[in-house]
């Protein structure tokens, strides 16, 4: 079992064979079929009505709806797009960058992730903005055996208010605050706290093109603390912000399925959840593909589309 990797009971079974049959029952029972002739030619069809639309107008394909164009079994479209690694009821979203210094850019971010200076802080800035305090009208009914959470339809909404929170790359540490309103007198006090928090030390900020990250405000802050320097992700880029993924957690965790009784509620949650989290914080690894793997929308390019 240990060396072939295998079960036991098919040890069990060959085994019996071989005690009742000698070497005779150590031949396989089943041998297969063949291949059918022009197996691949049927496959290369398959996979080229699969590139093409629906002639009902639908946007996609489904296993059915093209074996019955095509005449055939299911089945067989199934084990072809599986082969071929086709999902054509799964689609996802892109943002090209249209940024001119796009490289540049997100050369210098990605190279403060992997090798960051020394003696420095870098910490991935940015708010997530009007955060509803949604109150449910209904009860919450608990999850049973064979039944999921369930929450009442309709929902009293008693305010938003947003969060700023900084993401410490080396140590996975947040640092968050709320407020009312993301305008940039609060990016700025924000700073200020990221600052005094890193006393002495050269502070290296990530994020995104905001306007309020761009003021003059800003400017002045940045003149009056040369140990603070910002760096800007590409346009429409704001996935390479590390802090968009902790975004996405505390999205899950606590937001989506949150029952908040009033604005207040929600900050108490929020900034529970974040002094939790703190007490074992997670860094996020970034490792390097190869620039082939990018999304190219020429389409005579030679470049690999993923």
């Amino acid at each position: 079992m240990s060396r072939l990797g295998c079960s036991q009971n098919y040890i069990i079974r060959w085994k019996q064979r071989f005690l009742e049959e000698r070497l005779s029952g150590l031949f396989a029972r089943h041998q297969g079929r063949k291949p059918s002739d022009g197996s691949a030619a049927i496959e290369a069809w398959i996979l080229d009505h699969t590139r093409k639309s629906p002639p009902d107008g639908s946007t996609h394909w489904t296993t059915r709806k093209l074996a019955e164009v095509l005449k055939i079994n299911h089945m067989r479209v199934a084990r072809v797009w599986a082969k071929a690694g086709l999902q054509p009821h799964r689609m996802r979203s892109y943002m090209a960058s249209n940024d001119p210094e796009f490289e540049n850019k997100a050369a210098d971010i990605i190279g403060l992730y992997l090798n960051p200076p020394t003696n420095a802080a870098v910490f991935c800035v940015d708010e997530k903005s009007a955060i509803q305090a949604l109150d449910r009208l209904d009860p919450v009914l608990p999850m049973s055996p064979g039944r999921a959470e369930r929450h009442g339809f309709e929902y009293y909404r008693h305010g938003t208010l947003s969060l700023y929170a900084a993401l410490e790359t080396q140590t996975g540490l947040v640092l968050g605050k709320t407020a009312p309103r993301h305008t940039s007198e609060e990016f700025v006090a924000f700073l200020q706290e990221i600052a005094a928090h890193q006393p002495g030390k050269e502070i290296h900020i990530i994020a995104d093109n905001l306007s309020a990250h761009k003021t003059e405000r800003v400017r002045e802050f940045l003149k009056r603390n040369p140990n603070v320097k910002m760096h800007h992700t590409p346009t429409y880029s704001s996935w390479l912000n590390q802090v968009e993924l902790w975004f996405s957690k505390i999205e899950r965790d606590v937001i989506a399925r949150g029952v908040f009784k009033s604005v207040p509620d929600l900050k108490r949650k929020l900034m529970r959840y974040i002094r939790h989290y703190n007490k074992n914080p997670k860094v996020f690894k970034w490792t390097h593909k190869s620039s082939n793997h990018r999304i190219n929308p020429t389409p005579d390019s030679n470049v690999t589309v993923h």
